[in-house]
């Protein structure tokens, strides 16, 4: 699964429309009795077992992406392995179970709770007496204090990424103990469980210089099971090794190695015995299936030459032992080489029986978006019909099922299955229906078979475009009835303010094709085609395959596709985020709060001083006010239920405005050695890092989930 993606902390399918901008919604799924959250699609997959069969001590050595330039996960540069990180050496107030809902973390927190709303709210934390610092020192009120200055963002040194939710507190105080702290807001915060998860000591937090730059190589004081021993850049590794003033369960593992290995080199450094646990792709997982079958190691299904068919291998055979002396010796050195490469195969398949795919679904989506800002995609109707051209369930079944999971397309925008805030909202778009989305392009003025004007010759957006073609690498396709389109490809044109983006790219002029079912859509003299725009990296295989598939199904109500590949590097920096592009596909990740942390995701862009345009975080550049006021409502309730409900209306309108259609939740796939326990495919929960380990010889895992893992505390 491509790795493309944004990082960031119905039941009645009626179908809703616009006109002259008056939302009709549904009623919304929850308003009864039953609750519309549901389950979580998937559950861990962690080899769950009790703590006395785990050996003690060990080192689990763990795939990551990157050693992060920094430790701090509130700078901007903060990358997944900075989360890791601080998971297992910060202290963090909740985190996540396993259906993705906040839960108090004991080791930290006796209990927190609001205990005043007016005239202000007040939440009081009651800290574990045991919980202290890896120098001794007590947490308290004081490193509370210290980061909610540093991310108020009343004091612009601090170099922050976000200050959402600290913005709104008003003081911190102790309370009558060392081990109260009272947090007192100026404004009603419902996500006020989000703060302080993780908690820095006040020797990061307490002034911009020890903020800016103190926690960026190095932690020197933690609060975990473990502490960070060492983060070495030029190795590509970073040591964590077990707190010795931990106070709760202790660690089973001695040290947690978090090495970087790129993704299509993780196969091989698992079967170099190297690694013990690693995010695969899936055919990766597929390799690891095949090993753990019996003579697998012989299959004809996968390694070098296993497409060879019969009639090449005789060939190959002939040529090798044929009269012409050059291509025998030729062939014999290419059969020679690909015997080394067979045997290498099968010793690596060999040593990768020694592991197992652990699965299950990332708490993030896949979604098509659709930029709002020029072009076609400006026009509701146009993006509607694009919505419901696609039929969702069949690409969550091209993804997921081949992997054994749940292929369930996403209802929602602002939660997964299983989290509180979820409700299956498409109904206010609607299903797929070909006759609609064709009626919505016939309303928008788009005819089929219309004449189309010579447009003149240009090239794609983006940096890379030019040594594509150089190179002579084919990184353009062109879906749709009508093949002589060029798609512009010269990223010049398009250095506007952020936000101004191309739209639609009309093909050279044809004559209206005879068979007008088949031909592509025109208006004023430009056919109705959309740059779809894509990584072209080894992990984005994946997403490509569902860009054809949604490209045949946009093609059948005569919406062309022209298929921009793009270097994973620039992809979202060059092209996604300054909007060069009409459809992408990228993810999001799920989160518990999402009054606080998808409003930016889906608010309406706004002008700036300089004539640019503010998106924030919204890509797409499709927002509304009636979105934005919602969310400003779901964050200032602390009335639970409403906040809910208020967040699933939001989502109707966000489904109504076609800016992203979620498709489906991302697989998770994880390559574990069979002895790892309570490790590997987390799905929503937080990792419990003090219950890994490996098994005591002869001892065998659980036979249900692990209580710690899968229970609120």
């Amino acid at each position: 699964m491509s790795q493309h993606g944004v990082g960031s902390r119905a039941v009645t399918r009626s179908v809703a429309f616009l006109t002259a901008g008056v939302l009709a919604v549904p009623a919304l799924a929850g308003c009864g009795s039953e609750d519309p959250s549901g389950k979580p699609l998937a559950g861990q997959d962690i080899q769950p077992a009790p703590r006395d069969r785990i050996a003690d001590g060990g080192t689990l050595r763990w795939a990551v992406d990157s050693v992060p330039d920094t430790l701090n996960t509130f700078q901007s540069d903060a990358d997944a392995t900075t989360t890791r990180v601080a998971q297992a050496v910060l202290p963090s107030m909740f985190r996540m179970d396993a259906s993705g809902r906040p839960e108090r973390n004991p080791d930290y927190l006796e209990s927190a709770e609001v205990v005043e709303t007016e005239p202000k709210q007040v939440v009081l934390y009651k800290l574990n007496q045991q919980a202290v610092w890896s120098d001794g020192r007590e947490i308290g009120a004081a490193d509370f204090a210290a980061q909610w200055r540093a991310l108020s963002g009343k004091d612009t040194a601090y170099w922050t990424a976000r200050n959402a939710g600290y913005d709104r507190i008003q003081k911190i105080e102790r309370g009558d103990s060392a081990l109260e702290v009272r947090v007192t807001f100026s404004r009603p915060y419902a996500d006020w469980r989000s703060l302080f998860s993780p908690l820095y000591p006040k020797d990061v937090m307490g002034t911009p210089d020890s903020f800016n730059d103190g926690a960026r190589k190095k932690l020197k004081v933690t609060a975990g099971p473990f502490t960070v021993k060492k983060a070495d850049r030029e190795d590509g590794e970073i040591t964590l090794a077990r707190n010795p003033r931990w106070w709760g369960e202790p660690a089973r593992l001695s040290e947690i190695v978090l090495r970087t290995v790129p993704r299509d080199k993780r196969a091989s450094e698992l079967a170099a015995g190297t690694l013990d646990l690693a995010e695969i792709d899936p055919a990766a997982a597929r390799r690891i299936t095949l090993a753990a079958r019996p003579h697998s190691s012989s299959s004809p299904l996968m390694g070098p030459g296993a497409d060879r068919s019969a009639a090449e291998s005789l060939r190959s055979w002939a040529v090798a032992n044929g009269s012409d002396e050059d291509a025998a010796d030729e062939e014999t050195v290419a059969r020679k080489k690909l015997r080394r490469a067979a045997v290498k195969y099968a010793r690596q398949q060999r040593a990768l029986s020694g592991f197992e795919v652990r699965k299950s679904l990332e708490p993030a989506y896949t979604q098509l978006a659709l930029n709002g800002a020029e072009g076609p995609l400006t026009d509701e109707r146009v993006r509607r019909a694009v919505a419901r051209a696609l039929d969702r369930k069949e690409l969550a079944q091209a993804v997921l099922k081949p992997l054994g999971l749940p292929a369930v397309p996403v209802g929602s925008h602002l939660a997964l299955s299983g989290q509180a805030h979820y409700a299956d909202n498409s109904g206010a778009l609607g299903g797929q229906d070909t006759k609609e989305a064709q009626a919505l392009l016939a309303d928008a003025g788009w005819v089929r078979g219309g004449p189309v004007e010579e447009q003149k010759k240009e090239k794609a957006a983006g940096p890379e475009g030019d040594e594509a073609d150089d190179s002579g690498e084919d990184d353009k396709a062109q879906h749709g009835p009508d093949p002589a389109g060029h798609l512009a490809r010269d990223g010049k044109q398009y250095r506007q303010h952020q936000g101004g983006a191309p739209g639609a790219y009309a093909p050279r002029g044809t004559a209206a094709p005879a068979n007008q079912e088949a031909a592509r859509l025109a208006k004023n003299g430009k056919a109705l085609t959309l740059r779809f725009v894509l990584p072209s990296g080894p992990g984005s295989q994946t997403l490509r395959t569902v860009a054809d598939r949604i490209s045949r199904m946009l093609e059948r109500v005569g919406i062309g596709t022209e298929i921009s590949k793009v270097s994973d590097e620039s992809y979202f920096k060059d092209h996604i985020a300054s909007g060069q592009y009409d459809l992408a596909l990228y993810s999001w990740p799920a989160t518990a709060y999402p009054a606080t942390d998808a409003r930016p995701v889906f608010a309406k862009p706004v002008p700036a001083a300089d004539g640019s345009l503010n998106v924030e975080q919204n890509y797409t550049r499709v927002g509304t006010d009636q979105v934005d006021q919602l969310f400003d409502e779901a964050v200032a309730t602390l009335d639970e239920g409403e906040s809910r409900s208020l967040i699933r209306k939001a989502d109707s309108r966000i489904w109504a405005a076609a800016g992203s259609i979620p498709l489906f939740q991302r697989p998770q796939l994880l390559a574990a050695r069979k002895n790892l326990v309570n490790a590997g495919a987390f799905g929503f929960g937080t990792p419990v890092y003090e219950d890994m380990g490996f098994l005591k010889k002869g001892a065998k895992p659980a036979s249900g989930p692990s209580a710690k893992a899968s229970s609120a505390r």
